[in-house]
């Protein structure tokens, strides 16, 4: 019995509380880098990981997806296909702060506005929390997810 409480109160539930929160940030920190593509670009090329020519694609692509992968995540859809995602560019911006920090590159992180402190292992850190939470949220369904209920609909519908 205490291994199905304890199983709903920090499986399910924190899922939930991290599924609306990882949701919120990346629906903010992609309205700026959305309405500032130019700034982002910047932000992106300052980093010198990818080559020059693929800079303004991700520049323009990235905040599309962070801003419909927060916004699914917030409202429960294909929660575990957007946490994956999502955790999938979160090990890249992981990697790509890590190899900054190393070099000892002054630049800011760009995550939510073009001027903001300077990168730190603080920086790092933030990010594997996140990841961390993509993870839980990956693993344990969380209730109250949307997706539940159209496939219950849609499985009444078959019969």
């Amino acid at each position: 019995m205490n291994r199905v409480l304890t199983r709903d109160l920090l499986g399910r539930w924190l899922a939930l509380g991290f599924r609306l929160y990882l949701g919120g940030v990346f629906v903010y920190a992609s309205v700026y880098k959305i309405g500032y593509a130019a700034e982002f670009a910047e932000s992106v090329a300052s980093y010198q990981i990818i080559p020059a020519l693929a800079v303004n694609i991700v520049a323009l692509v990235l905040p599309w997806l962070e801003l419909i992968c927060g916004a699914m995540l917030v409202l429960g859809i294909r929660v575990r296909t957007v946490s994956a995602m999502l955790g999938a560019m979160l090990v890249v911006f992981c990697v790509a702060v890590a190899v900054n920090l190393v070099r000892e590159t002054p630049i800011d992180c760009g995550c939510f506005h073009a001027l903001e402190e300077r990168m730190s292992w603080k920086t790092l850190v933030r990010d594997l929390i996140w990841l961390g939470m993509a993870v839980h949220v990956y693993f344990f369904d969380s209730p109250l997810a949307l997706e539940r209920g159209l496939d219950t609909k849609v499985k009444e519908m078959d019969q």
